[in-house]
């Protein structure tokens, strides 16, 4: 019982969180509670993190069943959002922790790209997403099963292919910051 409250408290502050709102220079205009921004549409700044172990395949995660967009689509290895009093760069490396329990990985912010769509559920996304790249060659033991439903690492080639073939099992974003990250060639394809 005492476990199920604590989660449960978690789960509140993680849904009621304020998150970056910015212009369209992606400067912060303010903080916002994360579902409102959603539901309204409102250009918010996020990160998304790939990460590449040095058999040069790319570790996945499918989002949790339960998420409020995208449950169970296959995406890179950690996204979310800068909250207050902390960079994107420390968001980013907080949420690595926080959905796959990574605390010891260099990452580089590499690109930023804005892109915004509505999903079924009536929600939108509508970001200045800052990509993040990293090594990384353990194993994923443990993740958040609140964020995360499964990992995999996959080699690029074999990823690209997938995408091409079954595009509606990945998340609409991770589809372009892939064309995106290979144009500028920060992909690692073997």
């Amino acid at each position: 019982m005492f476990l199920n409250i604590i989660k449960t408290e978690i789960e509140v502050r993680h849904i009621l969180e304020n998150i970056a709102v910015v212009n369209s220079n992606d400067e912060i205009i303010g903080y916002k509670e994360k579902m409102l921004v959603h539901k309204e549409g409102i250009l918010h700044r996020a990160f998304s993190v790939l990460l590449f172990n040095s058999k040069n395949e790319m570790l996945l995660q499918r989002r949790s069943l339960s998420k409020y967009h995208s449950p169970g689509e296959w995406t890179n290895a950690c996204c979310s959002h800068q909250k207050e009093n902390e960079t994107i760069k420390e968001a980013a490396v907080r949420r690595l922790y926080e959905e796959l329990g990574i605390n010891d990985v260099a990452i580089e912010e590499e690109f930023v790209f804005h892109y915004k769509c509505q999903f079924e559920n009536q929600l939108w996304e509508n970001e200045i997403d800052h990509v993040f790249i990293g090594r990384y060659d353990t194993n994923i033991e443990c993740f958040n099963t609140d964020e995360v439903h499964e990992v995999r690492w996959i080699p690029v080639s074999e990823l690209l292919m997938l995408i091409d073939e079954k595009p509606e099992e990945f998340t609409f974003w991770f589809k372009i910051l892939i064309k995106k990250a290979e144009e500028l060639k920060k992909l690692y394809i073997n």
